[in-house]
């Protein structure tokens, strides 16, 4: 069971919960980046690298019997806040082709620099499969 947690008189988020309460069989993404199953990058733009990025999750959450209606927390680790910022309004179609309209508890921070250096963005998430 997963439930969003949006106190009385809150704004309603946009692109995100606020937060989730679930119970279930914990699944733990370890930080997805752009690159392909061979680890291989194929872009170095970010709107490109970050719908990369959410099909590498959705084929990990795949394979624990999970999709993206079991997040219940994500993390995104950009490395310029302010082209996430300028591209939102195409990063959104691309969330939702992969993701759909799951929006699980979210956290957005710009890092200096990414493991991989070609890197723009990476992604974990928490999912929670109801038992």
């Amino acid at each position: 069971m997963i439930k969003l947690l949006h106190p009385p008189g809150w704004a309603p988020p946009k692109g995100y919960a606020n937060g989730v309460a679930a119970r279930g069989t914990m699944v733990f993404v370890g930080g997805q980046v752009g690159w392909n199953a061979q680890q291989q990058f194929v872009s170095d733009d970010f709107i490109e690298q970050t719908g990369q990025a959410l099909r590498n999750i959705a084929d990990i959450l795949h394979e624990a019997g999970a999709g993206p209606e079991h997040m219940v927390r994500m993390t995104w680790y950009v490395t310029d806040r302010d082209e996430y910022n300028r591209r939102l309004g195409e990063l959104g179609p691309v969330y939702r082709e992969t993701m759909g309209r799951n929006f699980p508890a979210m956290t957005c921070v710009q890092v200096a620099a990414l493991v991989e250096s070609r890197a723009k963005v990476e992604i974990e998430v928490t999912a929670v499969l109801p038992d």
